[in-house]
């Protein structure tokens, strides 16, 4: 789950990660009176998506009077953002914050985060900050410093102060810094996170280190811990069609092919999408229906897919374990006869009750294509809709 800039730096306040005055705002109005609330004389006025590049995609901008904070705002509210992690679709903005200004000396990177090749939370950082670490890796690589944290001691004060020494934040700067990466790291293992990253960390001109920006995503298998958290969920920045899978505990992922898939088992799934694209075919989706999927989940999940209009065929690819494959078929029957299903549909059954499930689906009368291998499937729904 990710949250808003503003909501990332009112968690992290909370376990004294430093961050600069500020308030959110809905409409201009409102964002005058943020910024006299926040105080001083010069403001940003920032765009609240969850997508980074917001300052390139012209979300992002300086003020230096109230009247101006009344214009930018009244220029970023409702427009549609585009940036490299939008898409071209670009984002519409809700929301914006009225930030204080400061006196920047030197931006850096700083993250915590979940090394999956060690097993544990990283801090990484780097001189280069305001960039897309990205960018830092592919052409400044040795920019990037990292240490590894073990989970039975955390991150120690000495590990701390080696990264702020490695990232080049001076001596007399050390020891603040060092305090706002163990802050920062307490704030991600306790909340669960999966990233809090900051981008810009500034050092000021008075020698402040503070957060510029601030990402935060959240484990969603955790979030039962966390109704605070769960409290600061946009749906306005969500696909509509995700929320609506999510109130049937459908794992759905939207994606830009032509070919639905229903599959149940998150690695049947990815593989089902890999054998489709190697086949010539597009994806449209992941969707995993789980491992004890009913009838009405199934019925739930075709409608789903059949609200994308780009979706030309269908492949229903199971493996009966926990999941009985008769019950499967009689839920594809189902959703067929109740969605009215007009394009091209190949099931692959496999498992528990296997024989019933093919035998429930031949006697059907309905145009259902049987398939007895994953590339047997792939081919025969791929070929489908080329002919059609």
């Amino acid at each position: 789950m990710n949250i808003h800039e503003y909501q990332a730096k009112e968690v992290l306040r909370r376990y004294g990660v430093a961050t600069l005055k500020g308030k959110v705002a809905d409409t201009p109005e409102e964002a005058v009176q943020a910024a006299r609330d926040v105080g001083g004389s010069l403001w940003v006025v920032k765009a609240q998506i969850h997508a980074g590049g917001r300052g390139k995609g012209g979300g992002v901008k300086l003020a230096k009077s109230l009247d101006e904070v009344k214009a930018l705002a009244g220029q970023i509210l409702g427009m549609n953002l585009v940036t490299h992690q939008t898409g071209p679709e670009g984002k519409k903005v809700h929301k914006i914050f009225i930030e204080q200004g400061c006196n920047i000396q030197k931006e850096y990177y700083v993250a915590a985060l979940v090394d999956r090749a060690t097993g544990r939370v990283a801090m990484m950082g780097s001189s280069e900050g305001g960039m897309d670490i990205e960018e830092v890796a592919a052409h400044k690589p040795e920019a990037i410093k990292k240490i590894d944290v073990d989970p039975v001691i955390g991150l120690g004060v000495f590990q701390a102060r080696r990264l702020a020494y490695e990232i080049g934040i001076p001596a007399a700067n050390v020891n603040k810094a060092a305090q706002f990466f163990m802050a920062l790291y307490k704030a991600f293992v306790e909340t669960d996170c999966s990233i809090a990253e900051i981008n810009p960390l500034v050092l000021t001109k008075e020698g402040e280190v503070f957060a510029l920006d601030a990402k935060m995503n959240f484990d969603s298998n955790a979030l039962y811990r966390h109704s605070d958290i769960v409290e600061m969920r946009d749906l306005t920045e969500e696909n509509p069609t995700e929320i609506e899978a999510s109130k049937y505990e459908l794992a759905f992922i939207k994606l830009d092919g032509n070919i639905g898939c229903l599959v149940n088992g998150a690695g049947l799934a990815m593989s089902t999408m890999d054998i489709i694209k190697l086949h010539g075919g597009t994806p449209a989706n992941f969707l995993d229906v789980g491992g004890g999927a009913s009838r009405e989940k199934v019925t739930a999940a075709f409608k789903i897919i059949l609200k994308d209009p780009n979706v030309q065929g269908i492949l229903v690819n199971i493996f009966g374990g926990i999941m009985k494959c008769d019950i499967i078929a009689e839920g594809v029957i189902a959703a067929s006869k109740e969605v009215g299903l007009k394009v091209p549909l190949v099931v692959r059954l496999q498992g528990t009750n296997v024989d019933l499930g093919k035998k429930i689906l031949a006697e059907s009368g309905l145009n259902i294509i049987p398939a007895d291998t994953l590339t047997d499937a792939a081919q025969k729904i791929v070929n489908a809709i080329n002919k059609r």
